[in-house]
């Protein structure tokens, strides 16, 4: 069987959830299958780094779009696709695309994202066989953008990202309903993902394939070299930085919970880690409290070397990736009920819940304190990614959407 996978950008090195993903699905599918790369180049990206080359019987690749803030804007108005839907279309790249289903056709057709779904639909439009195509959804993305703007709308200075959000809102679930109707079948990451792409197309084949750690990568009792500097408590924060969500999340915890641990007496400090800050982020660059690092070749040593891994996320959906490897790495973890939504762990249990400032805080300063129960909580949570998020046993549930 040959498949043919399209990627947004190209899947090594693994420094986000998306590269994650599609590094991981390759990985095992080409255990079994004859795997096709089809990807975009973000800057900065080597078609020829990392062992993507000797996994796969041909890479095609094609420089990713770009757009000007003036060019979304236009596109708000202008155009009923959604953002995501115009952010890396490009006629060259269609070019590319389909000189490589000439060469290989597909038996599988398989779309990494909403980003990439222009490049099926242009396809269907000049009649191209394609085979059997599967949309893999990173994300139930309406969802993720009507939660954007939820948040937005209670914060009155961020009531234009709200309407921004809100417009976005209704051109993708038109676009992801399209999309969900004309594919053979598609993977949600979580249940509560699963449920909403389900009410858009009931007549689709949905199965749940949700995000994973390669165990082997993750393991607690590895050394690395230090990472933290300075005077603890370390929070840490792992994620794209320039990631709406991820922004807001950075913001919240800086400006809101951490004056609530200070009130608890606790002088914290919190390691926001990861590529590509958003300049919303520049005024906490200047804190004492607080360290954005940038990227990092590594995520791991600051992830294992942290008092507690904090996911203090208000928007987003899917299966956060920083939840799982926090949980593998046996740390003991503070998220917010949406940061760990569609992960079916338990409070106390697994992790720590709150979404207060108060109760973040306070939970925090409890798993501090108690180094005993924060040892139990990470051991417990490593044990879980180990029973249900290995990818050996989720790259099987999307192989089965190959046949339904």
């Amino acid at each position: 069987m040959r498949i043919l996978i399209l990627t947004p950008q190209f899947p090594w090195p693994t420094h986000q959830g998306t590269t994650l993903r599609n590094f991981n699905l390759i990985k095992q599918l080409a255990q079994r299958r004859e795997v096709h790369l089809f990807s975009l180049l973000a800057p900065g990206d080597d078609a020829d780094a990392g062992p993507v080359a000797r996994l796969c019987a041909s890479i095609t690749t094609a420089p990713q779009p770009w757009r000007s803030s003036r060019d979304r804007l236009r596109d708000l108005v202008s155009t009923p696709l959604p953002d995501m839907a115009r952010r890396l279309w490009s006629p060259a790249a269609l070019t590319a695309l389909l000189e490589a289903i000439a060469a290989s056709p597909p038996d599988i057709f398989q779309i990494e994202g909403i980003e990439m779904a222009p490049y099926f639909f242009a396809t269907r439009e000049k009649d191209i066989p394609t085979g059997r195509v599967i949309y893999d959804a990173h994300n139930a993305e309406t969802l993720l953008q009507q939660r954007a703007a939820q948040a937005d709308a209670r914060r009155p200075r961020r009531w234009p990202a709200a309407l921004y959000s809100a417009i976005q809102t209704a051109k993708l679930r038109r676009y992801e309903q399209k999309l969900l109707q004309a594919v053979d079948g598609a993977a949600a990451v979580s249940e509560p993902d699963a449920r909403y792409l389900r009410a858009l197309a009931p007549r689709t084949p949905i199965r749940i394939a949700p995000n994973g750690v390669d165990l082997a990568l993750y393991r607690p009792d590895e050394t690395f070299p230090p990472a933290l500097q300075g005077p603890g408590p370390h929070l840490v924060f792992t994620g794209k930085m320039d990631f709406r969500p991820n922004v807001d999340a950075v913001l919240w915890f800086a400006q809101e919970v951490l004056p609530e641990l200070r009130r608890l007496g606790v002088n914290a400090h919190f390691w926001a880690v990861g590529r590509n800050p958003h300049a919303r982020l520049d005024a906490l660059a200047r804190r004492r409290d607080v360290t954005i690092t940038g990227a990092v070749p590594d995520v791991r040593p600051y992830i294992v070397q942290s008092d507690v891994y904090v996911a203090p996320l208000l928007a987003g959906g899917g299966t956060r990736f920083k939840i799982l490897e926090s949980l593998a790495l046996a740390r003991p973890v503070v998220s917010t009920r949406l940061g760990a939504d569609g992960i079916p762990v338990e409070d106390g249990v697994h992790l720590a819940l709150a979404d207060s400032p108060a109760d973040f805080a306070r939970r925090i300063r409890d798993l501090l304190e108690d180094r005993e129960t924060a040892t139990a909580l990470g051991r417990r949570g490593r044990m879980f990614i180990q029973q249900h998020y290995s990818w050996d046993a989720i790259v099987p549930e999307l192989e089965r959407l190959y046949h339904d």
